[in-house]
This record gives C-alpha cells, structure tokens and sequence, in this order.
C-alpha cells in the first residue's frame, strides 16, 4: 500500500507541475486600494484627452486671411 500510494504522489506531483508550466502564471491577484484609484484617475484622464481630441479633430482649422 506504501508504495503505491508513494508512486501516486510522485505521478500527481508531476501532473501538477505539468499543468502549472502549461497554465502560466495568474493575473496579478491583488491590487490595491491606493493602485486601484490611481489607474480609475489615469482612465478618466485619458478618456478627457480623447473627448478633447475628437472635438478638435473635427472642428474645422482657423485659417486667417
């Protein structure tokens, strides 16, 4: 029985490791609250810019004669 069950634990321990290389890492599982509020304030700037963007890339050029 020992040696069967040592044998299973060597075979799942492989299956294991196996499976993690596949896999990859995980996401980063925790951001935190001070993180978290800086990219929401990076986001909404960024979102001004392009709003501002768009509305001068469509307005007409100023042309002086």
């Amino acid at each position: 029985m020992n040696r069967k069950k040592k044998i299973n634990q060597t075979l799942i321990a492989k299956d294991k490791r196996k499976k993690a290389k596949l896999n990859g890492r995980p996401a980063s599982g925790y951001v935190s609250k001070a993180e978290r509020e800086r990219l929401a304030q990076i986001a909404a700037n960024s979102t001004d810019n392009d709003a501002n963007s768009d509305l001068n890339a469509t307005s007409a050029p100023i042309t002086t004669a």
